[in-house]
């Protein structure tokens, strides 16, 4: 039976690794006798623990001290309100909480409270052997509906029941997300660094994505992940230039061809690659051959990932698919045949399938069904358009309108894009897909997950 600490203790075995925030950093050498706990661990034997930490290097930290220790552990992203945070300890069965704050409230005050900071120190008595499978349980981005908690384990976030032990000789490899490492893409990448015998920058509370993009360049970041919205902002950023990664990954949303294109355009040596993955489903596949969507033959073939389309939906099998709901009021996560349902939309054209959207976020117009990020990829391809969303306006004839906000170069003709890019959509999509209206805005809302925030107007 492994765990994350067993894991980043051998992969520190291969070279001089850190895990670096915004105002501290470990040595990964110190794993496995020291602890960023300042109770000791063995308070927290058996129990199911909320990891509720405003600092996502405190956030990590806690992870490797409890995991083989607690029953549980509870992953909260720092968007979720302080007022909640007792409903889910409720949800989840917790008996105690973990934070680098003081966190008080109904729900969260009968907890035992331990705190955690950003820095390992000697142990306050040595850490408790791993002697259990910890759960892991992270909640869903809530982008299907409400936000629902899913059962993993280290094993099923890893694909592996061991770790790697790095050779010595391995080039260095520095790894820099982001997303928030709470959530599902973020704690992968913190995977991938320590299993693997990376390093890791992470970013700070208080951050901005242009001092982020500084830090990642300061300390030579060499792989960096985030959604497509994340990127099409470090392209738009003053910034863009200051690193210079040797791998880009995108996943999240939907890869269309625009942001690959420039991506490219930006970072020419960098391998681009866009991968499909789900809290529930786990990491699906990953295509690095510079164009949208995915091979057709992936579906079918042998290997350790099972993918099917069905009635137009994607659905994956692996041994990365996570055990369950924690509740059963969920619903089942997989079929009789162990495929998640991950709820989006592909169709095949020629040899490859391509990603429409979400089957929830549907726009009906008139009766004819719209997907919102097809329409996006048509916009985003006008050379002058940064980014695009696309969404519902209620109609009292259609029930719904398309509506599109989108950001443009600085000091573009506003005017007379919105007509270019109305004439683009009609040259490439159905009528009905064209969108009624086109407004101009200087920048789109993210959700906390790094996605295009969508909410119908």
């Amino acid at each position: 039976m492994a765990s994350i600490r067993q894991a980043l203790t051998d992969a520190a075995r291969g070279g001089a690794r850190y895990i670096r925030g915004a105002d501290a950093g470990v040595s990964l050498a110190q794993a496995g006798q020291a602890t960023a706990l300042q109770s000791p661990a063995a308070r927290l034997v058996d129990r199911t623990v909320l990891v509720a930490t405003r600092d996502q290097l405190a956030a990590v930290l806690a992870l490797i001290d409890l995991d083989g220790v607690a029953r549980r552990l509870i992953l909260c992203a720092p968007d979720v309100v302080p007022d909640r945070l007792g409903e889910i300890a409720g949800h989840a069965g917790a008996d105690a909480i973990v934070s680098d704050t003081e966190l008080r409230g109904p729900g969260v005050d009968g907890l035992v409270h331990v705190r955690c900071g950003t820095a390992w120190t000697a142990a306050v008595s040595p850490p408790p052997p791993p002697h259990r499978e910890t759960e892991w349980v992270l909640l869903t981005s809530g982008t299907a509906g409400a936000a629902k908690m899913v059962r993993h384990t280290f094993a099923t976030l890893t694909g592996s029941s061991g770790s790697a032990v790095p050779a010595a000789s391995r080039p260095v490899v520095v790894w820099g997300t982001f997303y928030d490492v709470r959530r599902y893409g973020g704690l992968q990448v913190v995977l991938r660094a320590i299993v693997g015998g990376g390093s890791l920058v992470l970013g700070g509370p208080d951050d901005t994505l242009s001092s982020y993009m500084r830090r990642l360049a300061a300390l030579g970041a060499t792989h960096v992940s985030g959604t497509p919205t994340h990127w099409r902002r470090v392209l738009m950023s003053p910034h863009a230039g200051a690193i210079a990664p040797d791998y880009i990954r995108l996943s999240g949303e939907i890869a269309d061809q625009a942001v690959l294109d420039a991506l490219r355009t930006r970072y020419p040596r960098a391998r681009i690659a866009h991968a499909f993955a789900s809290t529930e489903a786990g990491v699906g596949f990953e295509v690095d051959d510079g164009l949208a969507g995915f091979a057709a033959d992936v579906v079918g073939a042998d290997g350790p990932v099972a993918i099917r389309v069905q009635e137009g939906s994607l659905r994956l099998r692996s041994a990365r698919t996570a055990l369950g709901y924690l509740h059963d009021g969920d619903g089942p996560l997989a079929d009789r045949d162990g495929f998640v349902d991950t709820g989006d939309a592909v169709e095949r054209r020629g040899n490859r399938y391509y990603f429409l959207g979400r089957r929830s976020g549907v726009i009906n117009v008139g009766g004819l069904k719209v997907h919102p990020e097809e329409v996006e990829a048509a916009i985003n391809r006008h050379p002058l358009v940064r980014m695009a969303k696309v969404a519902a306006r209620r109609s009292p004839i259609t029930g719904s309108l398309v509506s599109a906000d989108v950001v443009l170069d600085p000091g573009a003709d506003a005017d007379g894009l919105r007509q270019e890019i109305l004439t683009m959509c009609r040259d490439t999509l159905p009528a009905h897909k064209v969108p009624a209206l086109v407004r101009v805005v200087p920048s789109l809302d993210l959700a906390a997950t790094g996605k295009l925030a969508r909410r119908a107007r």
